[in-house]
């Protein structure tokens, strides 16, 4: 049961993703596309920021002795808001989410084959090679569909 609730949340939190990155390329075209990015991690920061002081349970000290390369990740949810709110504007929110999601399936295949930043080794299966492919061929269809939407005759 547990197993069937953290993948409805983990549906919603994708839910969540895709409603953002809509609304964020909306909000990129009234306001610039670097002021959103720091719209959402400036408000962010704020809201994070009280619940830290209400509610968090770890020490934020700690940070000064993180090892750099854990630090570096924010660079990274930095450049992955402001790619998806910028490939949202050119792709759509399908093309690039799933696009996202792709690259994030690649990524997380070599993690988990070399055992990086500490995680578990997995070995990429043949039903992890079926499952990247079909998404492949998912992401080919949805660009054919819309290279072919958007001709004119």
């Amino acid at each position: 049961m547990l197993s069937l609730l953290v993948v409805f949340l983990t549906l919603v939190g994708g839910a969540a993703v895709s409603t953002q990155s809509s609304l964020n390329s909306r909000l990129s075209k009234t306001i610039g596309l670097i002021e959103t990015v720091f719209f959402s991690f400036g408000s962010g920061a704020l809201v994070l920021g009280v619940l830290v002081v209400f509610f968090g349970s770890g020490n934020i000290s700690e940070l000064l002795h993180a090892p750099k390369l854990e630090l570096f990740a924010v660079f990274l949810g930095i450049a992955f808001v402001f790619l998806s709110i910028f490939n949202v504007n050119k792709l759509g929110v399908t093309a690039a989410n799933l696009t996202a999601i792709v690259g994030q399936i690649l990524a997380g295949f070599v993690i988990d084959k070399l055992g990086l930043f500490g995680s578990q080794v997995i070995d990429i299966s043949w039903q992890r090679c079926i499952s990247i492919l079909l998404m492949i061929g998912a992401l080919a269809l949805i660009f054919t569909e819309q290279h072919s939407s958007r001709k004119t005759y």
